[in-house]
Parts: C-alpha cells; structure tokens; sequence
C-alpha cells in the first residue's frame, strides 16, 4: 500500500511540476516574442513613418515649383511649332537673369504625349507642361538631386531642397498611426537624451534629410519599456496562466493532504477495530467462561448470583459500549434538539453525585449562587460532561488524583472547566485529540482501555450547542479542558 502511494505521489508531481514548467516556459518564450515584434515593428515604423513625411515634404516642395512656374514673374513659358518636325515645342527661360551680366537662362523640350500642335501658349498647353516638367522633378527628388533647367528656378529649387526639414508634427501622426498599424498602443517621444532616460526602449537612428547620406538629420524616438509593455498588455493572459498555475497546485496539494488522510484514516481506523475487538472479546470472554462454569457445575444459590452478576454487569457494558458507538454514528448524519431549559450547577451537582462515577472519580465542585441557564439537550450534554470527567480520571497516573469542575461568566458566555492534575497533553495532539477515532500514541504499552470516540462526541455535541471546546495546560501538570456555550439562547 505504501509503495502504490509513493508511486501514485512521485506521478502526480512529476505531472504538475510538468504542467507548471510548462506554463512558465510558454510565458518566458511568449515574452521574448512579444518584446522582440515589439522592437522589430517600433523600429520598421520609424522607417515607414520617415518614408512618408519625406515624401510629403517632395509633394509640397513640388507644389511650390509649380506655384513658381505659374508666377509669370520668375518664369516665362512659351510655345511654338517652328521645328523640323512641326511638334509643339515649349519653351522655360527666367524672367530676370541669376546673374546681372548674363542672359536670362531657359531650355526648351517637348512632350512626347503631347499630341496638340500650338503655336502659342495657352492656359490648357501650359498647365500640361507645368505638370510634365513636375513629373521630371518628382523623379529627381527621388534620386535626391536637383537638376538646375535653368539658373534662377534651379538656385530656388536648390536652396529649398537644401532648407527643407521634418515637420515633427507630421511624423508624430504619421509615427502613431504606424505604431497602431502594428498593435503597439503606447506614448512616445522623440530624440530623447538616452543617457537621462534608461528606462526607456529607443529605436535606431533613421535619417530625414534629402541628401542622405551626405547631409545627417537622424531622428528617433523613446518608447515605453518593451518588459513594462509586455506586463501591461499581457496582464490578463499572466495573470490566467498564473491563476490556473495556482489551481493545479491547489488542486495537488489537496489531492496529497486527502491521500494521506483517507491513508491517516484507514490507520485510525484499524487500530479502532482493534480496540474495539479487544474491548467486545473481554466481556464476552467472561460471559462465555462464566456460563461454561454455571453449566458444568452445579454451584449453591449465593455463588450462581455472584456468576449472573458478572454476566450481567458484562452485557451491560456491552450495551454501553454499542450505546456510545451508535449515538456518536447518529451525530454524524443528523442533529438534536436543543430546546431544553437547563441549568448547569444542578446539572453538574447531578453528574457528581451519580453513586457510579462517585465510585471511579473524585470530583471536586463548589457550587455557585447564580443560575446558569442554556438551553440545550441533556441527555448529550450530560454524556460528553461525564465522558470528560472519566477521561480524567482514567489517564490520571499521579498518586493523588483530583478532578475539578468550575462554572463561571465570561464576556462569550458560560465558561465550564475540567481541571485535572494529570500528565498533560503534549502540544502536538492538542489538536488530534477531538478527531474520530484518534488516541494519543503509547507505543507498545495498552494499559488504558478505549476506542477514540468520546472526545469527538464530545466536540460534536458541544458544536451542536453552539459552543466550543478547548484544551489548554494545567499549571504545573494536567490538563484545563474549557467548554464555552453562550447564555443568550431563548
């Protein structure tokens, strides 16, 4: 039996200690994951976002060249067909020179979908030819240079290309939809100093200027901690993961403290059989030796009634012991009235004059003027008064034994002590001694009879009187066992 127990013990924590290992395993590797997108996707947005507020900044640089080229005081565009192949050829020169001592510059292209021949610029040729030459510059500004088409427009183009910056308020939005676009829902700042913030997650450096990478412009941004992100976003599924961690261990360390109770239990139990065959076989070993003997011979009237008492006072002990056995199996399964006016010192004085227990104890009580009146059951209290009275007379081993019972108010009611002189109970079965079917160990050694169920009736009864009981040490030796029933009871 023992050996199944380790077995099923050493498989039951080899499964739990695998389940646990295997949830704190999947956690750790799901935070490695969720803090590695997350600085994969904060950086790959900062790319994105620099992506498009460059290209912002190239549309609206492109909006003002053609703001310059529709402005007839910087440019003049003109067309003509006076060309080999007749085409419409347009015409871009500066209005006034770059340089004072030279000719105004221009350059003069066709457009090959252009299809219309016109001998003279009108709003419809030079709105398509602002949007041609734009197209050209578009591609330009992708390869980050500005051809100069002509002196003046070229040094204007030139100078904003060079002045142009990011719009931070711009990459700011640009930047959190990105983040959003990713599932990281956090603050963030940016070109913050990393050495006055170290608890803060930075992206690389990326690059914002036009002329990249001959001209640095770096930007990048401070983010929460991706461990505090992690914590924050993932709260529930660690706090699940955890909770259902703690369940299984609950639901393991229950599942040992019951083996080992019902094992506990079964101990208990077969040692109650024990006692109990050897309290059953002593009376019925007499019954039957003294019955043998009145049938074998032939005894005068005086010696045949010594030998029925003794069968007599055998049944009756017999009748005691399956008495106590049924009425402590009763309390298991149902309860009792309580509806009796009782009052405890004419209870007690009841108890102690019983000429039977005066006979096995001695019972010290002084009797007190007030009343003590509870309502309850007498026939149990009674029963678990005596039983406590027995107990202490009967494991009193000193050489003037004395029992004491008080009475007294307390501010939790009625206060009854069992004082005894006795050995005393060591500490650790202080709290065993109430549990069905227990006894004291004694080793080897059985020279007190019992079975373990008086003090649980005991308890039993007392909790059904909603009250409660303790033991507690008798200075300098025995035992204090202190009864506590409220006396507000109608």
């Amino acid at each position: 039996m023992q050996k199944k127990i380790v077995f099923v013990l050493i498989m039951m924590s080899s499964c739990v200690l695998g389940i646990t290992g295997l949830q704190l395993y999947w956690n750790y590797k799901n935070y490695q994951t969720v803090v590695a997108n997350f600085k994969k996707d904060a950086n790959n947005a900062l790319d994105v976002a620099v992506d498009k507020e460059m290209l912002l900044r190239k549309e609206q640089l492109l909006l003002t060249i053609k703001k310059w080229m529709n402005d007839t005081s910087i440019i003049r565009i003109t067309c003509d067909t006076l060309n080999k192949e007749h085409e419409t050829a347009f015409t871009m020169e500066d209005v006034v020179p770059y340089y004072a001592d030279e000719k105004a510059d221009k350059i003069t292209m066709g457009i090959s979908s252009y299809k219309e021949k016109v001998g003279k610029i009108t709003v419809q040729a030079k709105t398509r030819f602002i949007d041609h030459f734009a197209e050209i510059v578009r591609s330009d500004l992708k390869q980050s240079t500005v051809h100069y088409y002509t002196q003046g427009l070229g040094h204007r183009i030139e100078k904003a290309f060079s002045a142009s910056k990011i719009d931070k308020t711009n990459f700011t939005r640009i930047y959190k939809e990105e983040l959003a676009k990713r599932q990281i829902l956090t603050s963030f700042k940016l070109n913050l100093d990393s050495t006055k913030h170290t608890n803060v997650f930075f992206t690389h450096k990326t690059n914002t200027a036009f002329r990249r990478p001959y001209v640095n412009a770096s930007v990048w941004a401070g983010l929460e901690n991706p461990s505090q992100y992690y914590l924050r976003e993932m709260k529930w599924l660690i706090i699940s993961s955890f909770l259902l961690i703690a369940i299984t261990l609950f639901c393991f360390y229950y599942t040992i403290k019951t083996l080992f109770n019902q094992y506990k239990l079964l101990a208990i139990k077969n040692q109650f059989i024990s006692n109990m065959t050897h309290e059953i076989n002593t009376p019925l070993s007499s019954i039957q030796v003294t019955a043998e003997a009145l049938q074998k011979f032939n005894f005068d009237e005086e010696t045949s009634q010594k030998y029925l008492d003794i069968i007599l006072y055998q049944t009756k002990k017999l009748n005691d012991l399956s008495s106590e056995i049924l009425a402590n199996a009763k309390l298991e399964t149902a309860t009792f009235t309580i509806d009796e006016t009782i009052d405890l010192n004419e209870l007690i004085i009841d108890i102690i004059s019983n000429e039977e227990l005066v006979k096995r104890t001695r019972v010290k009580y002084q009797p007190v003027s007030e009343t003590f009146i509870i309502k309850g059951n007498k026939i149990h209290l009674s029963r678990s008064i005596v039983n406590l009275i027995e107990n202490a007379a009967k494991y009193n081993v000193s050489e003037s034994p004395t029992i004491e019972v008080r009475l007294q108010i307390s501010s939790k009611g009625i206060n009854l002590s069992i004082i005894d002189n006795g050995p005393g109970i060591a500490d650790e079965f202080k709290d065993k001694i109430f549990d069905q079917f227990y006894r004291i160990p004694t080793g080897n050694i059985h020279n007190v009879k019992g079975y373990g169920l008086g003090l649980s009736y005991v308890k039993k009864v007392i909790i059904q009187h909603h009250g409660n009981i303790n033991v507690f040490d008798n200075q300098s030796n025995g035992s204090i066992f202190l009864i506590n029933l409220p006396n507000d009871r109608k």
